[in-house]
């Protein structure tokens, strides 16, 4: 990790790249959390959660989770997924894969798909997730969706979902192949 990148807030867990370009994690401490994948995140920090991150908090607590914490595939800093590199910087995607198997570590976390469409505003981003996807598998981790993916096989991102929505389980080994 970057010297200088983890910041601690009572309560929160928050791994960022030295100069705020990137974020890594960002998650409650806890037990038993619900690990959640989107595309990239925005601007969401400890105490200042965007949308997503409350869905994200809500979806968590309502299913019998003691915390969360959101990854994503690319963890490039945008509020507009057509804000990120059009070409993926390797070193961040090699900094975000360590974060990712150091929060996995030897548990078999239950992990939320919530990418959306939006995995395909990058040609890299079906790539990156697919090494993600190794590393997880590899840990035995067990990957849900919010309901049942889009016509186009792609898991629901939490703000295009009703609150109640059930967890369903996710075949990333079937969405690779798409």
């Amino acid at each position: 990790m970057e010297e200088g990148a983890r910041v601690t807030h009572e309560g929160w867990i928050y791994e960022r790249a030295a100069d705020g370009s990137a974020r890594y994690v960002l998650g409650t401490v806890g037990e038993k959390p619900l690990v959640c994948f989107g595309i990239n995140p925005s601007t969401a920090v400890p105490n200042a959660p965007d949308r997503t991150i409350a869905r994200v908090s809500r979806f968590a607590a309502d299913n019998g989770y003691d915390s969360w914490m959101m990854l994503n595939v690319y963890p490039q800093i945008a509020t507009d997924p057509k804000d990120l590199d059009r070409v993926h910087r390797p070193e961040l995607k090699a900094e975000n894969e360590r974060h990712i198997a150091r929060v996995i570590g030897d548990r078999r976390l239950t992990l939320l798909a919530a990418w959306g469409g939006l995995v395909t505003s990058r040609p890299y981003l079906p790539s990156l997730l697919r090494d993600i996807v190794q590393l997880t598998t590899d840990a035995g981790c067990d990957w849900v969706s919010l309901g049942q993916p889009t016509k186009d096989g792609h898991p629901r991102h939490p703000l295009y979902v009703r609150g109640d929505t059930p967890f369903q389980p996710y075949s990333t080994a079937r969405y690779a192949a798409l």
